[in-house]
């Protein structure tokens, strides 16, 4: 209070110290002009994203189409095996080595078409130019088509093993506007993702005229390890949590046809990783905390219990399945993370001052 007075006194109290004393209406003033710098930078991010629009697409896609691709494989029903036979492993087949190819899909010959399914006796050999090749090892009958032995089958093993191979692999659409409008969504959720940085020091901008002049320093760690942590998070969901989710629900339509549209698949994805990215905040949110002296260690042991319920109900939400296991793929980061925040907290903590 007597401080509060001296600043009546002096004209000067700590906000004044901070750059100014702002009325209600120049902080809406303040917040609208960040906003629209931060709008103003997602929209050129946004322009840029929307020239590289398919190639964000299609990294994005690669984990479905991977999984659609094996349940898919998994239904097409084999004939042509007596189950005594070596089925050729195409990421590492070598000259002369034999085996039994299985077509993965329908396949078109000039002489007709093989089914999805069909198997036949290959060999892997050099033609005439020395590339290596897989050529039918027996004559292939399949109704109506025949197939002699020495045809040329359609793999390509400079493509492998990217090479994603199924029945139909592909995510659909459903209208003609759907791509258009997907390549948007794309650009817009890249451009976010892009804009990180600059946003997090748009947050920052806002608020620290409430911080003492010391504590505004803490803006570029806070905005590394932030960038940091959010790649770190989104790249966690895309390689270790989003494959087993994917396998674990195109597993349960085994007796559907698997066709998955790309709108659908895409806002899945994006939310697992930007909830990943999220989450992968705390330690740096910790750590500005831990700084300015609102957290300590002790207070999060303290709260271990609370925070693990939390942890736990957050990932029965950010889980895209409701099977314990890929629960477990998001609650185990969490529980890393909050005992990382806890060391970070016991390492930056201080007592708040106006110094």
């Amino acid at each position: 209070m007597s401080t509060f007075l001296r600043a009546l006194g002096t004209g000067q109290d700590k906000e004044d110290q901070l750059g100014g004393q702002m009325s209600f209406l120049e902080h809406l003033d303040e917040l609208r002009s960040r906003l629209i710098r931060s709008l103003l930078f997602v929209f050129l991010a946004a322009t840029f994203c929307w020239f590289v629009s398919d190639r964000i697409y299609r990294f994005l896609a690669v984990p479905v189409e991977r999984a659609l691709a094996d349940a898919q494989r998994r239904q097409v029903p084999i004939s042509g095996l007596t189950g005594n036979e070596q089925i050729l492993p195409l990421t590492s087949v070598k000259e002369n080595d034999v085996g039994r190819y299985i077509f993965p899909a329908e396949t078109k010959f000039a002489s007709g078409v093989i089914p999805a399914g069909v198997s036949v006796a290959a060999r892997a050999a050099k033609d005439p130019l020395g590339k290596l090749g897989l050529f039918t090892d027996e004559p292939l009958y399949a109704g109506a088509t025949i197939i002699p032995k020495g045809v040329r089958l359609p793999v390509d093993f400079a493509a492998l093993p990217d090479a994603i191979a199924g029945v139909n692999d592909k995510l659909i659409v459903t209208s003609a506007m759907e791509p258009f409008s997907l390549y948007v969504k794309v650009s817009l959720y890249a451009a976010l993702c892009l804009s990180v940085p600059f946003l997090l020091w748009q947050i920052w901008a806002f608020v620290s005229p409430g911080l003492y002049p010391h504590e505004r320093g803490y803006v570029t760690p806070f905005i590394a390890l932030s960038s940091v942590s959010f790649v770190l998070g989104a790249m966690f969901a895309y390689k270790v949590i989003f494959p087993p989710a994917a396998r674990y629900l195109l597993g349960l339509g085994q007796d559907f046809r698997l066709l998955l549209k790309a709108d659908d698949y895409f806002d899945f994805i994006i939310i697992v990783m930007l909830g990943m990215g999220i989450v992968f905040q705390m330690p740096a949110i910790t750590y500005v905390l831990a700084r300015i002296g609102l957290v300590t260690a002790r207070f999060l042991i303290k709260i271990w219990k609370t925070a693990l319920i939390v942890i736990l109900v957050a990932a029965a939400v950010l889980s895209p399945t409701n099977d314990i296991p890929n629960m477990l793929l998001f609650a185990a980061p969490m529980i890393v993370l909050y005992i990382v925040s806890i060391f970070v907290a016991w390492i930056f903590s201080r007592p708040r001052t106006t110094v």
